[in-house]
């Protein structure tokens, strides 16, 4: 039984590890554009059955409840929860924030199309829209020379100022993608996420369209994490880690008697 208890113990410290890894990470990314905080979500493992309930006592009585002993947690998966991150004003007019539902899409080098919230945009050397790492925005599209303004409306539009001329002239349109399951989504790091079974097929469709988000140009939306609420779990983590560790040295002190005086 003893044995049992520091097993029970073990798993408790090796979940409070990883749900500290997730925090740190929250943490580390607490001024990422478009970065969405991780949550760890536990689960008991399987309980010893030794007494079923409703069994027949010695005396002919049946048990009220059953007698069964637990044989500790794990960590069942990690959550990404999207919540809105606030808008912060960057005056910069390829900067573009989702203000609802939705992610920007980019065309990775494996050829994977990836998701994300961080709307930060340039331009690579033949006028493309791209984003920060250089992935072409999806759909394409061409910011032509010796423009003057970019423009960016509420529903996608992109319009451009030409030098020379007295009009504004529309380049293409930033499209947003959502997923049946969010959380279904995977992270493969620069806040881009990729689509998965448990996320469903992806959801194209304009801004303001559909239940989608409007676009805010010159402003990014920053992490949602909220570092006061990180801090509290980082500490309940560490408190629960030292009672885990706790129970193991009480476990072997108790052996330890067994031994020396049996």
């Amino acid at each position: 039984m003893s044995a049992s208890a520091m097993h029970v113990a073990k798993t408790g410290l090796n979940a409070q590890q990883t749900r500290m890894q997730v925090v740190a990470n929250n943490l580390a990314n607490v001024n990422t554009t478009g970065f969405k905080r991780d949550r760890v979500n536990f689960e008991s493992l399987l309980y010893q059955v030794l007494r079923a309930g409703g069994a027949t006592t010695a005396d002919g009585q049946e048990l009220g409840s059953a007698t069964t002993v637990g044989t500790g947690v794990k960590i069942v998966n990690t959550q990404k929860l999207f919540s809105q991150g606030s808008l912060m004003n960057t005056e910069n007019s390829l900067d573009v924030a989702i203000d609802g539902a939705g992610f920007f899409s980019a065309l990775m080098p494996d050829g994977r199309i990836g998701y994300t919230r961080n709307g930060a945009f340039t331009t690579n050397s033949q006028g493309t829209l791209v984003t920060m790492g250089g992935y072409i925005v999806q759909p394409e599209i061409q910011i032509p020379e010796n423009v003057t303004s970019i423009t960016v409306s509420a529903d996608g539009i992109v319009s451009v100022m030409i030098a020379g001329e007295v009009q504004a002239q529309e380049v293409g349109q930033l499209q947003l993608t959502n997923f049946a399951n969010q959380a279904g989504l995977q992270p493969i790091g620069e806040t881009f996420l990729i689509e998965t079974a448990s996320s469903g097929p992806a959801i194209d469709g304009n801004p303001l369209d559909g239940g989608f988000g409007k676009l805010v140009q010159g402003y990014l939306e920053s992490s949602n994490v909220n570092v006061v609420q990180q801090l509290v779990d980082m500490i309940e983590t560490q408190r629960a880690y030292e009672v885990s560790s706790k129970a193991i040295t009480g476990t072997d002190e108790m052996m330890r008697f067994i031994s020396n005086n049996l």
